[in-house]
């Protein structure tokens, strides 16, 4: 893929599973939220919910584009930090979707409404499937990603597998992500509707995103990563052929019983990439995080909703 380089990238962190408000310390690099006085005088604040939604701006040359990587669980939480963040939506370009979990696409269909133009939505076929968990003692069935609502409400929708390119050739979307790792397994009892039958969820619409930064590297931003972030970041350096890898971030998925065992594998393969930042977010857990805090402390960044990462 010839992925454009980007003389900068800027990631806003919308929504987020952690929020601490009295984390202000910037540096060239990462970017606190600064609240007006007017809504702190209004007693307002960041919300924390267990979802995801950054705002993606690139610059190359005089070109500036903005898209939105994932919308949240809820409207309430994406609208209230929006608001507070400042942030000019009317300006989004497009917005992909990492997967399709409800705690990535909750806000989606309001954003559509309330945005009132046509909007390309990037998703993988699959994001559409049914899916539910089959749990020891029940099954939760899970909210369903509406094709049709989304496209009564203004999403063009552009349904990917392959990797593709979109503004301008600045990101990439890395569609289905190739599975090499003998560790990153996927998610047991996740399920997903295939025609009548519920079968075992293979999370093939798990996506990422990748910019490539002037002289830095890759930035490599994960939604959830169903495919294993190893395995995300393999795939990108195969896609755009390179090998530097300048930023991880997003959500690891190692949190739970399930996926604690996959810690230790997952810092030691991470440790091996050599990024240069490591951003875990959402579903990579309290335990993990800490462990790449400990592991790798020039690299670790810790997020909080309302925070901009500059690359």
């Amino acid at each position: 893929m010839n992925l454009r380089e980007a003389d900068r990238v800027e990631v806003t962190v919308l929504v987020d599973n952690y929020i601490d408000a009295l984390l202000t310390q910037s540096t060239e690099t990462v970017k606190r939220a600064r609240i007006s006085p007017n809504y702190t005088k209004a007693g307002k604040g960041l919300l924390a919910e267990h979802g995801l939604s950054c705002l993606i701006k690139v610059y190359a040359d005089k070109e500036e584009h903005i898209i939105l990587f994932d919308l949240a669980i809820s409207p309430t939480c994406f609208f209230h930090n929006t608001e507070l963040l400042e942030i000019d939506l009317s300006k989004v370009e497009a917005i992909v979707l990492s997967h399709g979990h409800f705690d990535h696409f909750g806000a989606l269909e309001e954003f559509l409404k309330r945005t009132a133009k046509k909007m390309p939505v990037f998703v993988h076929p699959d994001a559409f499937l049914p899916r539910r968990l089959n749990m020891p003692n029940r099954i939760l069935e899970l909210p369903i990603l509406d094709e049709t609502k989304l496209k009564k409400a203004g999403a063009i929708i552009q349904k990917i597998k392959k990797p593709s390119l979109l503004v301008s050739d600045l990101i990439l979307v890395l569609g289905e992500v190739e599975r090499i790792t003998d560790f990153e397994k996927g998610f047991p009892g996740a399920e997903a509707k295939i025609g009548s039958e519920w079968v075992k969820d293979q999370f093939f619409d798990d996506q990422g995103v990748v910019v490539k930064v002037k002289n830095k590297g890759l930035v490599v931003i994960s939604g959830c990563a169903h495919a294993g972030i190893v395995n995300t970041i393999k795939y990108a350096k195969k896609v755009t052929k390179i090998d530097k890898i300048h930023a991880v971030m997003g959500g690891f998925h190692l949190t739970g019983p399930v996926f604690e065992p996959l810690i230790d594998l997952t810092v030691k393969e991470i440790k091996k990439i050599n990024a240069d930042f490591i951003v875990p977010m959402h579903c990579t857990g309290w335990k993990a995080i800490s462990q790449f805090a400990k592991e790798m402390p020039k690299e670790f960044l810790l997020n909080t909703v309302g925070t901009t990462y500059i690359f």
